[in-house]
């Protein structure tokens, strides 16, 4: 499948609230819930007022003019949060896009634009039931905390 991995540009800031929605991990034969939970506090950080901030990035894969996934990092109080240098990672693909190999390459072009930029790691909280740990794992991050239901990953950057 042929793709591009650009900047996502700042007139398609909004399309973050739905890629957030489709970002939300669900275990087999769990109801997904109603969109209007990304106006949740705690899924908003992710989203609200993207680009205001410095350490704002984001890239997307475009498949025939469509975007079809977004990685984006921001140093915020979210699941992922280790302390406020480390941004922290949020990623989504549509379903039909996963597992061909896009969301590797969407994570590892934005773990090298976060290297160049200086940071000196990344973060992001996973579900344990995720299938994505693995591919977090073959990148690099590392777990360095464990709640009831998800892991803290952290990927050292230099």
């Amino acid at each position: 499948m042929n793709y591009t991995i650009r900047e996502l540009r700042e007139a398609e800031y909004p399309l973050l609230r739905g890629f957030l929605y489709e970002a939300i991990f669900l275990p087999e034969r769990v109801e997904p819930p109603p969109r209007s939970i990304t106006e949740n506090p705690e899924l908003q950080v992710y989203i609200s007022g993207f680009g205001s901030q410095p350490d704002d990035h984001a890239l997307a894969a475009e498949v025939n003019g469509a975007i079809v996934g977004i990685v984006w990092v921001r140093i915020m109080d979210d699941y992922g949060h280790v302390d406020d240098e480390t941004p922290s990672f949020a990623i989504s693909l549509y379903q039909k896009y996963r597992g061909l190999g896009i969301g590797t390459e969407l994570m590892g072009r934005m773990l090298a634009l976060l290297r160049d930029c200086g940071y000196r790691q990344a973060s992001l909280a996973v579900q344990k039931e995720n299938y994505a740990v693995r591919l977090y794992q073959k990148l690099g991050f590392e777990v360095i905390d464990e709640k009831e239901t998800e892991y803290i990953m952290v990927k050292l950057l230099r």
